[in-house]
């Protein structure tokens, strides 16, 4: 204990001196200009064949909590989305096993009403035949439909995989009225536009986080998904982008690198100058991760486990992998417990995996910000939210400390 709190009056400080001492936001600074790069794509998806060595990653068995009882000791129940999980439980949940986790979707016992995300019978059972998924969202009327880019999608992508845009009842009437009416077949272009009622969070941008981290179980039958932030237009073919990002890289996962950041103690600095969220809620989350053992960034360090520790985290492009799957819970579960700031949580929650699961690898491809700018051409939002409120499910659990042992 007397370690541990020498460690945590350690972590104060450091966070003390980050904040205090650093240079001050200057507005009117003169912004860099950021573009796309050449990316080599195959010429066309004709006789495109999944590599026969690309399936041989790490094996184990997931599956999910889907109900959870009373809690023991409880009086008032009330069922979460990502359920009641305990920091014990979380911490087993690193391990790259056969196990039963918390990854969303969590119902309370039987009588209990739906704990959110609800969806029509009928999507649900066109989205189980998806086997290749584009998917977006626009939650609470935030930003305009952008339609992929119909020219740059082939003839096989536009019969074989599923473009689904997740929408609340007030984006739909907001974009009904601007025009963009969904035809008899529930769909705006390519877009088969799927809604979403009973929302699990009040927090648009944390609602926003299930469809962008949970594909996985949106779409059970996948094998490939990509994301793109509903900022993005979609300007390049999905399967020449799976092909490009993962296959040709013998990656499970790809993301990119942010086009400014490098660190995750510049992205809290930005995220408090510019009110992203509430500054105690973020300061819990990085006093947490610093206790566990979160660095910063060194580039010049030997032999980088990262090229960056902040990721751009607008596109990401997934094989539906067991490990892949798993970081996709772990991740969505380190949003739910603390802020909806994903960027500051990506590093962490990648590097306890990897510490936890020695020589059971994740293979990420962090690739460059200018490639995701040649594939998704970049808009700006609709509206600039506020402030977000800090979050009403960060709790510690009584049995146990805040801090990791």
């Amino acid at each position: 204990m007397d370690k541990r709190d020498k460690r945590n009056t350690t972590v104060k400080e450091n966070i003390s001196m980050t904040i205090d001492k650093s240079e001050p936001f200057i507005k009117g600074r003169k912004k860099k200009h950021y573009g796309p790069c050449e990316i080599e794509f195959l010429p066309s998806v004709d006789n495109l064949v999944e590599p026969a060595d690309y399936s041989n990653f790490t094996q184990f068995l997931l599956k999910y909590i889907l109900n959870e009882g009373h809690l023991i000791g409880n009086g008032f129940f009330e069922p979460l989305f990502a359920g009641h999980q305990s920091l014990r439980e979380r911490e087993e949940t690193y391990y790259a096993k056969n196990q039963s986790l918390h990854c969303g979707f969590v119902d309370g016992p039987e009588g209990y009403p739906s704990s959110g995300f609800d969806l029509d019978e009928h999507d649900r059972a066109y989205m189980a035949t998806c086997r290749v998924v584009v998917s977006s969202c626009i939650f609470g009327g935030s930003d305009y439909l952008r339609r992929p880019t119909k020219s740059r999608i082939g003839s096989y992508s536009k019969k074989n995989v599923c473009f689904i845009m997740f929408l609340d009842e007030l984006t739909l009437t907001t974009l009904s009225s601007e025009g963009h009416v969904p035809d008899e077949n529930g769909s705006i272009g390519l877009w088969r536009i799927v809604v979403v009622k009973n929302l699990p969070y009040k927090d648009m941008r944390r609602a926003g986080k299930v469809p962008k981290l949970l594909a996985h179980r949106l779409f059970p039958s996948a094998l490939y998904s990509i994301w793109l932030d509903s900022k993005l237009r979609l300007h390049a073919d999905p399967m020449l982008i799976i092909e490009y990002f993962l296959w040709r890289k013998k990656a499970e996962y790809a993301i990119s690198v942010h086009y400014d950041r490098t660190c995750v103690w510049e992205e809290v600095l930005q995220n408090k100058r510019l009110n992203k969220y509430n500054h105690t809620a973020i300061d819990e989350q990085f006093y947490f991760y610093q206790s566990d053992g979160l660095v910063k960034f060194n580039a010049s360090g030997h032999d980088p486990v990262l090229p960056s520790y902040v990721p751009e985290g607008s596109f990401i492009v997934r094989a539906h992998t067991p490990m892949s799957n798993l970081f996709s819970c772990l991740w969505f579960n380190e949003v739910n417990r603390f802020t909806s700031r994903d960027q500051l949580s990506f590093t962490y929650t990648y590097l306890k995996l990897r510490r936890m699961n020695a020589g059971r690898y994740f293979q990420l491809n962090m690739f460059k910000d200018c490639e995701r700018r040649a594939v998704a051409k970049l808009f700006h939002h609709r509206t600039n939210g506020s402030t977000d409120p800090p979050p009403t499910n960060l709790r510690t659990d009584k049995n146990h400390s805040s801090m990791p042992s």
